[in-house]
């Protein structure tokens, strides 16, 4: 029964999602009559001329175990505070 009822809350759903489409469907419609300037498509995206490819930063692998033996140094650190405080 509660198959059933997940089933029919899903065709109800659907239903008001496809309602919902061909509201912003006579919506897109009406804008693009407003403006039929907008139907064409830019000649080249302002975000391609604009894309900054950034470097991804790389750590060495003595840099890598440094930063393991602070964090190692951190959390014992705070294990040690957490036990004086019970």
């Amino acid at each position: 029964m509660a198959q059933a009822r997940a089933e029919a809350q899903r065709e109800w759903a659907r239903l008001g999602a496809l309602a919902r489409l061909q509201q912003i469907e006579q919506e897109r419609a009406s804008i693009l009559a407003a403006f039929p300037d907008l139907r064409r498509k830019p000649t080249a995206s302002p975000s391609s001329v604009d894309l900054v490819v950034r470097k991804r930063r790389t750590i060495s692998p003595k840099g890598r175990r440094a930063m393991s033996a602070g964090m190692r140094k951190y959390w014992a650190k705070r294990r040690a505070g957490e036990q004086k405080s019970k």
